[in-house]
């Protein structure tokens, strides 16, 4: 069989479809990257065309073999696991070749790496639960967040049943990319350039009272900075508001930044972790 290396177009479909194509070609795969990472090689390389009845087919292959293969391939393909492609397409070659009895032993070099992504996946999706801050800007409620996996296709279903009867946005800095809610309906689309519109009085009012609220709860006698980055990591505070300076309490209107509220002896609150509780079911992505 020859060696290739693959170019897709960075979709689930195109992923699938890149399986598809290495078994009609009898090809085996020592790379799958993006389009847009393509560089001069040497090597062999092929770019595959995105053939959605080919990527249908793959997938029930896959569910057919093993429904649980099936979603550590979907989920895997949103976490942030380096050479991500190449690793669930040697999952999917060992699950055709030996079928799913690798997949009780979690030490299995093709199993590992993707099963341990999709639990930082999972947990990463977990924490955002508790550490999503919306702010309400002319009747839509808004926030961002800069996760290190996609996390949004997991969090879709537990925040479209919390706010059912609301209208809202949260943006994924780190992937540009949005999740859009309205009337029923949820869609995630890419968004390559966004910037949060600054607060009005009443939205700034209802910021600094939460920074109070964060603030007056702190207990000087039970300060414990590791503690709270323990159970609120620091990589999550740039979009927590109780984190933020001045400028993010200023409203529209305003001309001076409202004044935030200090800590209390110059202490922080320790970070409440969330209530635990299963995950959202992840959506396709």
């Amino acid at each position: 069989m020859t060696e290739m290396i693959y170019y897709y177009d960075g979709s689930f479909e195109g992923f699938l479809c890149c399986i598809f194509d290495s078994y009609a070609n009898k090809e085996i795969l020592t790379a799958i990257c993006r389009d847009e990472d393509a560089m001069p090689t040497l090597f062999a390389a092929r770019n595959i065309v995105t053939d959605q009845n080919h990527a249908n087919r793959v997938f029930r292959k896959i569910v057919k073999y093993s429904p649980y293969a099936a979603e550590l391939l979907r989920k895997g393909f949103l976490t942030c696991l380096p050479e991500k492609e190449l690793h669930l397409y040697r999952l999917v070659v060992k699950l055709l070749k030996e079928g799913p009895g690798f997949l009780r032993n979690f030490s299995d070099e093709a199993l590992y790496p993707v099963i341990t992504a999709v639990r930082h996946l999972n947990g990463e999706a977990h924490l955002l639960k508790g550490f999503i801050r919306f702010s309400e800007l002319g009747g839509v409620l808004g926030s961002e967040i800069e996760p290190k996996n996609r996390v949004l296709p997991i969090l879709r279903s537990h925040f479209c049943a919390r706010y059912r009867e609301e209208t809202f946005f949260i943006y994924d800095r780190t992937h540009k990319e949005a999740l859009f809610y309205a009337a029923g309906k949820a869609v995630i689309r890419p968004l390559e350039f966004f910037q949060m519109a600054p607060p009005d009085e009443t939205e700034a009012n209802y910021r600094i009272l939460w920074k109070r609220f964060y603030d007056t709860i702190a207990i000087k006698e039970r300060y414990n900075p590791k503690c709270r980055r323990t159970n609120m990591p620091k990589r999550y505070w740039d979009t927590m508001t109780e984190f933020q300076d001045e400028s993010y309490f200023k409203p529209q209107s305003s001309p001076a930044a409202v004044p935030t509220p200090g800590v209390p002896d110059g202490i922080s609150a320790p970070g409440i972790p969330p209530t635990p509780g299963p995950s959202a079911p992840g959506s396709a992505p």
